[in-house]
């Protein structure tokens, strides 16, 4: 694959992702940012492939990262993190992966459907995981500050 090729994945990346806020009704400077974390995403998961990881750490390291984005932009532009967080991994969303599992299944290859399936589950699982792990730390970071400005204030 040649540099310019990954140029353009990267703003076509960006162009998706910008389409999805269209569609979501983000406005603004929110919805720049939103198609941002679109690019970045994107930019990352090649950047990423550099490296010996599977393809679904890799999933799952894109996601945590843009996760952390997602909250960083919502606490910024006091917006809801969701906001961010689904049109920037928009470009992940493994669906080549599911296409080719459903023909697999409609053609009743039920091997190839197995093997594709469970990449379509791996890379699914590996989203999911990262976007929870990360959230899931920052609601405990967010308590964890909370209560402390609590304690001090008494």
């Amino acid at each position: 694959m040649s540099f310019s090729d990954e140029i353009i994945q990267i703003l076509a990346s960006f162009c998706g992702s910008l389409g999805f806020g269209f569609l979501f009704n983000i406005r603004g400077k929110k919805l720049l940012f939103a198609a941002l974390g679109g690019l970045l995403s994107w930019l990352l998961f090649l950047v990423l492939g550099l490296s010996p990881a599977s393809e679904a750490v890799r999933y799952f390291l894109v996601a945590a990262a843009l996760t952390l984005y997602s909250e960083i932009m919502a606490r910024v532009l006091k917006t809801p993190t969701t906001t961010f967080c689904i049109v920037s991994l928009i470009p992940m969303v493994p669906g080549s992966a599911l296409y080719y599992s459903m023909a697999a299944a409609i053609n009743s290859d039920l091997t190839d459907f197995i093997d594709r399936a469970y990449y379509t589950l791996e890379l699914t699982i590996a989203l999911s995981l990262g976007i929870v792990l990360v959230t899931g730390c920052v609601k405990y970071i967010n308590a964890f500050i909370k209560r402390k400005s609590d304690r001090q204030k008494a």
